[in-house]
């Protein structure tokens, strides 16, 4: 809420690194619809990879892991017949909030709502959800010696109701008058949200789930087919520094919320310049193996797993991947890291 006390004064003057990420955004949300008419078929195999990423990793940020990752997969899939614990209870409630907020598009933004993610977010679990936190708390991190160390003071449970209802009200009239850029007011209300801390346990998941549905809601898709929760959950450090340094002096609404919108928008741009790259190389209509091999060679990590290979060609059958990873071996361009799913690949140019 006290992002949005004085705008103008707060994100009036947008510091340059993160104007150019917006025009980045900006870009690639313009080539979004043409994509749809010219590359449906990747879209769509983007798309359900992306869906099961985003669940995965804001997850996994949590805390809540399913090391089986077959396991994994039917529970994000919605094929488990049984749940086996708290965590894939938590992952299977996690894919509800996801599911619902994609059929329910469109749905304006109220506590409600967040609410409801909240309840939908532990249905499987013992934990009441779609309650707001009725004990005091603080939220804690952990230091360079493992010890764990206060990071911020949420606002008091007896204002917690009242700070969330204005949140919600003033976000949508930022968002009404159109005066501040729509990824700029999505970030800032997730800070916010974050900073009030309504829930016991479940604040990050149903933040970055609100985070997909505010882009949507203004235009942006690109988090449709790229999981901006991968990038947060590859650096999860800079994730939670960024939000850390946003919320000093929070409660006075003197922070400084530019750690934490830079973050947001580079990693925006990122999911933006991913996709922008895979499109145009169907675009070009080059084969799936040249595309493979040129996305190891020159866009994959140094050291690379076939799962993130998997991710950026989400129309390529594993067979063709395995195909131009034996051809690059023999070639001397990579070579594997061990065996099995653990095993990782390297560049060798």
């Amino acid at each position: 809420m006290q992002s949005f006390v004085d705008l103008d004064r707060l994100v009036g003057s947008v510091p340059s690194g993160v104007v150019t990420g917006l025009r980045t955004i900006d870009t690639g949300r313009g080539g979004e619809a043409l994509d749809h008419g010219v590359v449906p078929t990747l879209l769509a195999g983007l798309a359900e990879r992306a869906r099961a990423a985003r669940i995965e990793a804001s997850s996994a940020l949590d805390g809540v892991v399913v090391d089986d990752t077959a396991r994994a997969a039917r529970i994000i899939a919605g094929r488990a017949e049984r749940l086996r614990g708290r965590d894939e209870q938590e992952l299977a409630g996690y894919r509800a909030v996801v599911d619902h907020l994609d059929e329910e598009q469109g749905r304006p933004l109220d506590v409600d709502l967040v609410l409801h993610l909240h309840r939908l977010l532990f249905q499987h679990t013992t934990t009441p959800g779609g309650r707001l936190r009725q004990v005091e708390n603080v939220v804690v991190g952990q230091a360079s010696d493992a010890a764990r160390v206060k990071r911020f003071t949420p606002v008091p449970v007896a204002a917690t109701p009242a700070y969330l209802d204005e949140l919600v009200a003033r976000y949508r009239r930022a968002q009404d008058a159109g005066r501040h850029h729509p990824v700029l007011l999505a970030g800032l209300f997730v800070l916010d949200l974050l900073a009030i801390h309504p829930f016991v346990d479940g604040n990050g998941r149903i933040a970055r789930a609100l985070t997909n549905a505010l882009l949507l809601d203004a235009g942006y898709g690109v988090t449709r087919y790229v999981a901006l929760e991968t990038t947060m959950a590859d650096s999860p450090e800079a994730y939670a520094a960024a939000l850390l340094d946003a919320t000093h002096d929070w409660h006075v609404a003197r922070h400084d919320p530019w750690p934490w919108l830079r973050y947001v928008v580079h990693a925006l741009a990122g999911c933006s310049t991913q996709l922008a790259t895979l499109t145009a190389n169907a675009r070009r209509g080059r084969s799936k193996q040249d595309r493979v091999r040129d996305h190891v060679l020159h866009d994959a990590r140094a050291t690379f797993r076939i799962s993130e290979i998997r991710a950026a060609s989400p129309d390529v059958s594993d067979q063709t991947i395995h195909l131009v990873l034996a051809q690059l071996k023999a070639e001397g361009l990579v070579a594997p890291d061990g065996v099995g799913r653990a095993a990782t690949w390297s560049r060798l140019t």
